[in-house]
C-alpha cells in the first residue's frame, strides 16, 4: 500500500496533503521532532527526538518503494529516490533521478556561499495562495501517477 510521509517540521502544506490524501484514501504519516509537535485528525503523527537530521532518518527508515515523500530537503529527496519512492517539494516540484544531482550541487554551492558571506542572505518569499494551489495540483498529479503505476 502506498503511504505518504511528510517531513513535517515547519512544513506549510500539511493541510493540503491531508485533504488530497484523504480524498484518495491514502494514509499519511507526519514526522516531526519534539520542538514541532503536531496534532492531526487524519494522519499518524510520529514525534522523534530533536537533533540534526533525526526526522530525516526516521522518515527514510520508514519509506518504501512507491511511497510519496513530501520534503523540502534535497538530501531526504535523494535518499527517497534511491528507495524508488516519489519525493515532492512543498513548491510542487517533483524530485527525479534526472534533476536531483543538479539540485544537490546547487545546495552545496549555496552552503559554500553562505559560509563565505558576512551578510545575511534573504530567506524565501512569503507563501501565497497561488503557491498552495500549485502544490495541490502537482501533488494530485503525483498521486495519480503513483496509483496508475501500481495498477500496471
Amino acid at each position: 500500500m502506498t503511504m505518504i510521509y511528510v517531513d513535517a517540521d515547519a512544513c506549510p502544506v500539511v493541510k493540503q496533503v491531508e485533504k488530497i490524501a484523504k480524498s484518495s484514501n491514502i494514509p499519511v504519516v507526519l514526522l516531526c521532532d519534539t520542538s514541532h509537535v503536531l496534532n492531526s485528525e487524519y494522519s499518524e503523527v510520529i514525534v522523534v527526538d530533536a537533533g540534526a537530521d533525526s526526522v530525516d532518518f526516521a522518515l527514510i527508515n520508514r519509506c518504501k518503494k512507491d511511497d510519496i515523500v513530501v520534503t523540502q530537503d534535497y538530501g531526504v529527496a535523494c535518499m527517497a529516490l534511491s528507495k524508488k519512492a516519489f519525493p515532492i517539494h512543498q513548491s510542487g516540484k517533483w524530485y527525479t533521478n534526472e534533476n536531483i544531482d543538479e539540485l544537490m550541487m546547487v545546495r552545496h554551492l549555496s552552503k559554500m556561499a553562505r559560509m563565505k558571506s558576512k551578510s545575511h542572505l534573504k530567506g524565501p518569499a512569503k507563501r501565497t495562495e497561488d503557491d498552495n494551489k500549485r502544490f495541490e495540483e502537482s501533488f494530485q498529479a503525483l498521486i495519480e501517477k503513483v496509483l496508475v503505476k501500481k495498477t500496471l
